[in-house]
């Protein structure tokens, strides 16, 4: 059984690299991106930060009590959740570790232009495969300065940095 926790800033190809991962290894994936889309978009009438993520938390903890299913079964869960701080990513390593599962964090990196070249093109494309919502250039800076980068002790132990440059 495996646990991946999938981060990286906005843009830099998690979901298609969770997509992808999920297949490569019999996988269930968990995006939050589709989850909030059909949850909660049609009550947001403003980018209020505070408003979205006490929704998130609510996701979270939906995500987490079926991957911890899934877990139970023995199965592997990709989770392509943001992960935006060091305080999202180690509250779902304890919860792995609880169940003796250690959760490997695959943090995936690429320039801030190839990142935006992505956003527009997915924000162009609309694949329902990546495409939840569009990210325009406001909220792209306004995530830019919260994705905290994995420091070498979450990158230890089989977890590690992929660069999609």
């Amino acid at each position: 059984m495996r646990l991946i926790l999938v981060c990286g800033p906005t843009g830099v190809g998690k979901t298609t690299y969770s997509l992808a991962l999920a297949k490569k290894i019999n996988a269930v994936r968990f995006s939050i991106d589709p989850w909030m889309q059909t949850l909660f978009a049609k009550d947001m009438t403003s980018l209020d930060f505070s408003w979205m993520m006490e929704r998130v938390e609510r996701c979270y903890k939906q995500i987490w009590d079926v991957s911890e299913q899934i877990l139970g079964l023995d199965g592997n869960v990709v989770l392509d959740l943001g992960f935006t701080t060091k305080a999202q990513r180690s509250r779902f390593s304890e919860l792995a570790n609880k169940m003796g599962v250690l959760a490997e964090i695959h943090y995936l990196e690429a320039s801030v232009e190839i990142r935006k070249a992505r956003v527009r093109t997915r924000n162009e494309e609309k694949d329902p495969a990546v495409y939840a919502f569009e990210v325009d250039e406001g909220m792209f800076n306004f995530m830019e300065p919260r994705f905290e980068i994995p420091d070498e002790a979450e990158l230890a132990n089989g977890k590690k940095l992929v660069t999609l440059d």
